[in-house]
């Protein structure tokens, strides 16, 4: 059973909140100034008192830099529970089958990948890559948007070595290529992620994918 969930949001932490050095730095700043603010009314002149204009300046100044580390130490917390509730929702991806067009990890049995040829293409070639992305088959089939099973063996029948591999479909029509794209495949997801304020998912064989260019869940067949 194919299941076609809503790609997940992931949280945009790079322009709503400054990286956490630049959040440091604006409090390392803020404890300066007020300190400086401090020393300033201690050691002032008494007969020459700061300007009551100037004085109240430093002030909004300073309820002004305030305010800027309080709102960044809750936006922190919000896109930090945002990060949480999103991998939350992904833990029930993990074992699943992930439809997406990454390159796909073999161990030793046939991979379902499939195809969107244009229709004007009256020939596919499908093309497996190794992890260089070297050439190692071409198998030439006629274009259908049925899912296919790549058995992962060669034109003796002995099959590839375990590793990752990148499939893709050459189209052709009247002897031309008209494209080249990547093959979509199913691999099992074994972990939810968040990194850089962004979530992924790690797929077999360690392949990092942003969650939003997973194009369908399924049980593992």
């Amino acid at each position: 059973m194919e299941i076609l969930p809503t790609s997940p949001q992931t949280s945009t932490s790079e322009t709503l909140l400054p990286s956490s050095d630049s959040t440091s730095i604006l409090t390392s700043d803020f404890e300066v100034f007020l300190q400086m603010l401090t020393a300033q009314a201690e050691y002032q002149d008494p007969l020459e008192p700061i300007d009551s204009t100037e004085y109240a300046a430093q002030l909004a100044q300073f309820s002004m830099v305030e305010q800027q580390v309080a709102t960044n130490s809750i936006l922190e917390k919000l896109i930090a529970s945002m990060g949480g509730s999103q991998i939350a929702g992904l833990s029930g991806w993990i074992g699943m089958e992930a439809l997406s067009n990454s390159p796909v990890n073999f161990e030793g049995f046939p991979v379902t990948i499939a195809a969107k040829p244009p229709v004007a293409a009256d020939e596919m070639v499908l093309l497996v890559k190794d992890a260089q992305g070297r050439e190692l088959q071409r198998q030439v089939m006629s274009p259908t948007t049925d899912q296919i099973a790549w058995a992962g063996v060669d034109a003796s029948g002995t099959p590839f070595e375990n590793g990752t591999y990148k499939l893709e479909f050459e189209y052709r029509g009247n002897g031309n290529v008209l494209s080249t794209e990547s093959a979509q495949t199913y691999n099992r997801v074994t972990e939810a992620r968040l990194k850089d304020g962004e979530v992924y998912v790690v797929l077999d064989g360690g392949i990092l994918l942003k969650s939003e260019d997973i194009q369908g869940i399924r049980e593992p067949l």
